[in-house]
């Protein structure tokens, strides 16, 4: 059985990018977590398309109300640590490297900045809104998971096998740099 590979950081720094090139690269599947749960958005009344969504209004409310239920974050990670398990997956996950026992845990670091400018031409934003937003989801995510599973998000990181910061790297460096660890690890 092939492990499977996390990838997780902060809000904008690349995780999608990566994760689906190393997909690529080692032929496993690849799963984001956040559209795993924008589909469990979606059952609750959200209309959650669009890869900008959880930047919208209506994807902070989504976010509000997980604050408020733990059990959205708690079936996601649930059925992400099944599919970990099984092997054979690429997996964007903000907390899956801190519930799993095996696989191969990668986490993309960068400055609030970078992210920022990501998401402002990923997301066609003003710097300020990007800089905002990025800012308040990680904040409300970091203390979401801190309640949840008592782990500091961005913080610990003493479970990743390998951390890249990503500030002055272009996409396929980041790529490179993470097919050059898991060649090694898989």
């Amino acid at each position: 059985m092939t492990k499977s590979i996390v990838i997780s950081g902060p809000p904008a720094v690349g995780k999608t990018t990566v994760a689906k090139g190393l997909a690529e690269e080692f032929q496993l599947q690849y799963l984001s977590g956040g559209d795993v749960l924008k589909e469990m958005a979606n059952e609750h009344g959200f209309d959650s398309h669009g890869d900008d969504w959880w930047d919208t209004e209506e994807g902070m409310k989504f976010l509000n109300q997980r604050e408020q239920n733990p059990e959205f974050d708690k079936k996601l990670d649930e059925k992400l640590i099944a599919l970990f398990e099984k092997g054979g997956m690429v997996i964007t996950s903000y907390t899956l490297p801190w519930l799993i026992k095996d696989g191969i845990r990668i986490w993309l670091e960068g400055s609030h900045e970078s992210s920022t400018k990501r998401m402002q031409s990923r997301d066609s934003m003003s710097p300020e809104d990007a800089y905002e937003i990025t800012k308040k989801r990680f904040d409300k995510n970091k203390a979401l998971y801190k309640k949840l599973y008592n782990f500091d998000f961005g913080e610990d990181k003493s479970v990743f096998d390998l951390i890249i910061n990503t500030d002055n790297l272009t996409a396929q460096q980041v790529i490179d740099v993470t097919k050059e660890t898991v060649r090694k690890l898989l």
